[in-house]
């Protein structure tokens, strides 16, 4: 089996996501190297994609490309990559191969990240989940919109908190069957949808006349795409969010990203830092 690893600049990294997925429409994998970003994909010799349409799609923001022989059991192995993780002392977020956790008022949730997606081992959405759960003193629920949903882990973590409607949306059809095969495993309901938040403009709400809470695990370019684009209703009517949990950013991005946000009139509440990695939670004051 061969592994050919893409290396981007951090600053592209979801522009080159989004051309990826339809290079590579089983999944890539993805690493954080730092300055780049390395996406890779697997396959035998005359799968994958080849140079020139990586070339084409990706542009100026190829960095390097690395081609590898790996072990043909690699998809077992990369199994233990994907570790169970406890957040807050609340949520135990594992693989289906890992062990529950025995422990009272502890809820779990399980999630079978296929070859491209993660089960909240990432300091990003570890953050995301510890302000989600600490939501929860709150005493509040509503709807809630997930971007770029992935495994769903996010999204069935707000189900299991009692949030409703969920709704999960995200440019790849994988990330979408992923999310609707976990919730269903976990016995919640989250409806999960394909939307290219590059390209198709403000993203929709689930319909409803609860509070609004959006959680938003990207990174810093499309962060900033998603402020600029603001939201909407079902009716098409704009919408500000009630919160917003926004992640994946670097801790020296974090007042760059919390006022965009802010032209839409939210503020910063919390802000939460994991190394490199920061998580702001963003309200709507008041009146």
């Amino acid at each position: 089996m061969i592994r050919l690893a893409l290396r981007v600049r951090r600053e592209d990294a979801e522009v080159v996501l989004a051309e990826l997925a339809d290079l590579a429409p089983s999944g890539v994998e993805e690493r954080d190297l730092g300055a780049t970003i390395e996406y890779a994909v697997y396959g035998a010799p005359g799968e994958l994609p080849t140079l020139p349409a990586v070339e084409a799609a990706i542009g100026g923001a190829l960095v390097e490309v690395v081609s590898e022989e790996v072990a043909d059991d690699w998809a077992d192995r990369w199994r233990a990559f994907h570790q169970p993780v406890l957040v807050a002392g609340r949520l135990h977020v594992r693989p289906p191969w890992s062990p529950p956790r025995d422990e009272a008022g502890v809820r779990e949730l399980v999630v079978d990240p296929g070859r491209a997606f993660g089960t909240g081992g990432h300091g990003t959405t570890r953050l995301c989940l510890e302000l989600l759960v600490g939501l929860e003193a709150d005493g509040v629920r509503g709807r809630v919109l997930d971007l770029g949903c992935g495994s769903g882990v996010l999204a069935i973590a707000a189900a299991q908190l009692g949030w409703a409607p969920v709704l999960g949306v995200d440019h790849e059809e994988a990330s979408v069957a992923a999310t609707r095969e976990n919730a269903a495993v976990n016995g919640v309901t989250v409806a999960a949808e394909r939307f290219d938040l590059l390209r198709d403009g403000a993203a929709c709400a689930p319909a409803g006349d609860g509070p609004l809470l959006v959680l938003a695990n990207l990174l810093r370019p499309l962060l900033l795409r998603v402020a600029a684009d603001g939201f909407r209703e079902a009716d098409g009517a704009p919408a500000t969010p009630d919160a917003l949990i926004a992640s994946g950013l670097l801790v020296h991005e974090a007042d760059e990203v919390a006022a965009a946000f802010g032209r839409l009139g939210l503020v910063e509440a919390d802000r939460r830092d994991d190394g490199e990695w920061a998580a702001l939670l963003l309200r709507r004051p008041v009146a």
